[in-house]
């Protein structure tokens, strides 16, 4: 071999050595990470036909702080139990909602029956919650994630999302066109 060809090949060699692949396990893993957090905050609430919502208090710490992202699923009100979390609004009719424990299930002479709930911090249990106010019951949370959850609207998780389909598809275009030219490349070589 001579020096050319000798500098040639070690630059090739340079290309697949430890940056390279350090660079290929990096992408991934964003890759990975990006589509993971699409999934669990946009795609499986939507597909479950749930809400989400963000912890905005300390009411029921330690186990759903402030900042937490909870994903609430619609549920039959006499499949609530005693123990389950669910977010429910604080006045019929009206957005304002919060999340508490059920901690215990009122009957009423005319057969109707209401949630005792109380904040998993708090001491004193909140006002019975008829069935119409109830939201859902908590499906699944993820910490941190709600302060996201929180600086976003709904358009922008819209436009995020697209722009992260069409950035991924991008991407794996261009990784599959550069190993099809890198393959070609060989062949020739």
């Amino acid at each position: 071999m001579n020096t050319s060809t000798l500098r040639r090949h070690h630059g090739k060699r340079a290309k697949t050595g430890a940056f390279w692949w350090i660079g290929q396990i990096v992408s991934w893993l964003v890759l990975f990470v990006v589509v993971l957090l699409i999934a669990v905050m946009i795609v499986i609430p939507r597909i479950g036909g749930a809400a989400t919502y963000t912890v905005l208090t300390g009411s029921m710490r330690p186990n759903f702080p402030p900042g937490e992202f909870i994903v609430v699923k619609p549920v039959p009100f006499d499949q609530i139990r005693a123990g389950d979390v669910v977010t429910y609004q604080l006045e019929s009719g009206k957005p304002k909602v919060v999340t508490h424990r059920v901690v215990g299930i009122e009957s009423k002479v005319d057969g109707s029956k209401r949630l005792i709930t109380r904040g998993d911090a708090n001491n004193v249990d909140d006002d019975p919650v008829r069935s119409e106010q109830v939201r859902g019951r908590l499906w699944y949370s993820l910490p941190w994630l709600g302060y996201v959850n929180s600086t976003l609207t709904g358009q922008q998780r819209t436009w995020l999302t697209w722009t992260a389909v069409v950035g991924l598809s991008t991407y794996s275009l261009v990784m599959f066109a550069g190993a099809i030219r890198d393959r070609r490349k060989k062949e020739e070589s």
